[in-house]
């Protein structure tokens, strides 16, 4: 690596296989001790674009949409890929790059933005608030910020044992089963939670197969007296960087106002608390309720962010 990284000879090329996957996960975790929160996704986020499915197999779409940038030695340094779906950018890159983002925004334009009802095309980009030159290339690119916001929250473990609140009355706490009947649980309480009806006892099973940072001692429920799950809350542990990451966090909506997510999820910092665990992590985007229940839990510091949007023609 030369003394200056601008001045390095960088390649882009389409995602190719088996090995990218897992260097793109290796630069999530090595990335994470020198950048702001939320610069790159974390491990489980990544490894869902993969394994939380049906099919574990690479997406045959992902050579057109995942790109990466390495340098003369192979070293990767950046890639670009929906943020979640066609139309939606993300930037995954080492902070000693940067000179590299506007040539990565340009590439989503070409291969991640959709077709507009008026004949055009349109591309956006979640930006953190703290990003300031960021927010700036986008602004010369004739993007502007949406109200559409998010936030990802973080604890930072002390001293001091972490506290669990007794399960309300009739509950109980604990770990989801490798079996068909909490599959199906799990698949039902994400729909009825988010109002979806895409989560399938599959998928779980999926994900909880073949997921390398999935742990069924950080897969919490709370099983009301018919069996049905009441809360649930997964938990990733990245024992690389000492930290845990929430996701997903939800509350049948036959079963709120009871307490259940907030003593899932401190039980779930006590488990992590107990791996050693230096700080915990959890996103969300604007809802109300949601904020106030991380709130009670000791998620104080917030680190907001903005879709940032660019429509044109041609």
């Amino acid at each position: 690596m030369t003394a200056d990284p601008s001045l390095e000879s960088i390649t882009s090329r389409p995602y190719r296989d088996d090995d990218d996957f897992w260097r793109i996960r290796q630069l999530c975790l090595d990335t994470y001790p020198i950048t702001p929160v939320g610069w790159n996704w974390e491990i489980r986020r990544w490894e869902g674009q993969r394994f939380h499915g049906e099919d574990p197999a690479p997406d045959p779409r992902w050579p057109a949409w995942i790109r990466l940038w390495e340098t003369a030695e192979s070293r990767l340094v950046g890639v670009a890929h929906p943020e979640g779906r066609l139309g939606e950018g993300f930037l995954q890159l080492h902070p000693d790059f940067r000179h590299l983002e506007e040539e990565m925004v340009a590439w989503c334009e070409e291969s991640l933005a959709v077709a507009t009802e008026e004949g055009g095309r349109r591309l956006r980009i979640y930006v953190h608030d703290y990003d300031t030159p960021r927010r700036h290339l986008l602004e010369q690119r004739g993007y502007a910020e949406t109200p559409d916001w998010g936030v990802i929250r973080r604890l930072r473990f002390g001293g001091q044992p972490v506290t669990v609140p007794e399960i309300a009355s009739g509950y109980t706490l604990r770990e989801t089963r490798p079996d068909p009947a909490d599959d199906q649980a799990v698949a039902d309480i994400l729909n009825a939670a988010f109002g979806r009806d895409i989560h399938t006892a599959a998928e779980f099973r999926g994900f909880t197969a073949t997921a390398p940072s999935y742990r069924r001692d950080l897969d919490l429920v709370a099983e009301a007296p018919g069996g049905e799950f009441g809360a649930y809350v997964g938990i990733t542990w990245d024992p690389a960087n000492r930290r845990g990451i929430f996701e997903p966090v939800c509350t049948h909506p036959g079963h709120r106002r009871r307490g259940l997510a907030l003593t899932l999820m401190r039980e779930g910092l006590r488990r992590l608390q107990s791996l050693g665990a230096a700080d915990a992590y959890v996103e969300t985007g604007d809802m109300g309720p949601a904020n106030a229940l991380y709130d009670a839990v000791g998620f104080t510091e917030a680190y907001r962010g903005h879709n940032w949007e660019r429509s044109w023609v041609g």
